[in-house]
Parts: C-alpha cells; structure tokens; sequence
C-alpha cells in the first residue's frame, strides 16, 4: 500500500490540458507520482494498464461521457479513491456526485493546496486500516445476519458475500453499528465520518446513506436498518448479534 506522499500513484482526467499540467506539477512536486488522461477513453486505458491509489476526475468531458458515468464505471469495479473536479459548482451536482460513489467533491477554482489537504484525508482514511492489516484479534460486529469486520474494513451479508463499500459508506456503516440505537445528527455524523476540514453539509449525509441503503437494505424505500428522524438525524436499529 502506497504512503500518503511518496508512493501514491494518482490518475488526473480532465480535458484541459492545463490543468492536468498543474495538477501533475504539483503533485509530483509534493512527492506523488502521476499519470493523466484527456477523457474517459483514455482513462479506461490507464486503468488497464496500472493500479492507482486515487483518480481526480472531471465532470465536464468530452466524447458523450461525462465524469459521472465515468464515477459509476470505476465504481462498479473497484472501490479506488475519486475526487471529482468541476467548473459547475451546483448542489445538485454534488449530491449526485456522492451518491454515484465519490468520495469528494470540489469546485473550480480550487487552490492546490485544498486539493492536496482533501485528497491525503481521504488516503489516510483508505489506509489507516492497512497499517494494522495484521491485527492482534479482529474486531468484528454482526448485525441482522450481516458481519462488519472492522479490523479488515469488509462487509459480509447474510449469505457470506462480500460487499463493496467506498471509503465513505463503510467509515458511515461503521459508525452507525458502533453507535446503535442512538439518534445520530447530521453534524455528529460529519464529525465522526468525513471530518471538518472537508468541505461536507447536510445532503452530502444523505446522499451517503441513500448508497449505503441500496446495499444493505432489502427495500432501501422502507430501511429497517438505518431509519431517518425527523428533523434530527437518523438512527440505525437492526440488532446486533
């Protein structure tokens, strides 16, 4: 597993090819190594032929497909770091942004210096988990049939499968196992799940548990497990085993 500014291999898609000369200046600047591609074709190239710690994806591309096809793409297939890098910075944007599966959001302008702080924040909450990839004992929670093992940072279900969470979705169900029955504010969960230093507010948390529901509950529509309160937060009520 890479180190946060040494070993990290990052992958820029944009199809400004300043930007990408910025980013990778920087970035290799700050001890990064870095590769880049002009649109979702190209990146699908890298992607074969590499591993990459973390993309930063654009959402305006050409060719017909947008960032945010390109998010649910990767997605589908592997739980890689995206931070998404946009000229339209809309709420909706955003929000659709988060749920399709990226872990971070922001607009340009940006200053690289935020850009840097957001990204080593998401690396080191992927790899906190690989320095004790050989713990002592596991720590593992079961819930309804489900096994969250906290050391390893898996979801199993009921049947044995493994599920795929982001980075976001398994520091959000963790939370919740850990604080059971308890109504948990929005602020509480940004505090506990992204921190304050990004840049996160209320329908990003929603946004969040949307995707979560739709991987553990058997009718996201009416959860059973995670339950909104009104005007307060939300509170996650399945048993623990």
């Amino acid at each position: 597993m890479a180190t946060l500014q040494h070993d990290a291999h990052l992958l820029v898609v944009d199809d400004d090819p300043r930007i990408r000369q910025m980013l990778k200046r920087y970035f290799e600047g700050e001890g990064y190594t870095v590769s880049s591609a002009s649109d979702g074709i190209e990146m699908r190239v890298r992607l074969r032929q590499q591993r990459f710690d973390a993309i930063l994806l654009d959402l305006v591309l050409p060719g017909g497909t947008d960032g945010l096809d390109l998010a649910r793409e990767i997605r589908a297939q592997s739980d890689v770091p995206i931070m998404m890098l946009t000229g339209r910075d809309d709420v909706v944007d955003r929000i659709v942004g988060l749920e399709v599966g990226a872990d971070d959001y922001i607009a340009k302008p940006f200053h690289l210096r935020e850009v840097h702080a957001r990204l080593k924040s998401i690396l080191r909450r992927r790899q906190s988990w690989a320095r004790n990839a050989e713990p002592v004992s596991e720590e593992i929670i079961g819930f309804e049939d489900w096994k969250l093992n906290l050391s390893r940072r898996q979801l199993l279900d009921p049947d044995g499968a493994e599920i795929e969470l982001t980075t976001g979705e398994f520091d959000m169900l963790a939370t919740f196992v850990r604080h059971a029955g308890r109504v948990l504010t929005r602020d509480v969960l940004m505090d506990l799940t992204r921190g304050r230093n990004l840049e996160a507010f209320d329908r990003t948390i929603d946004a969040q548990i949307v995707r979560l529901r739709r991987k553990i509950e058997t009718d996201p529509k009416r959860p059973q497990f995670i339950k909104a309160v009104r005007g307060v937060g939300y509170v996650f009520t399945a048993r623990l085993d």
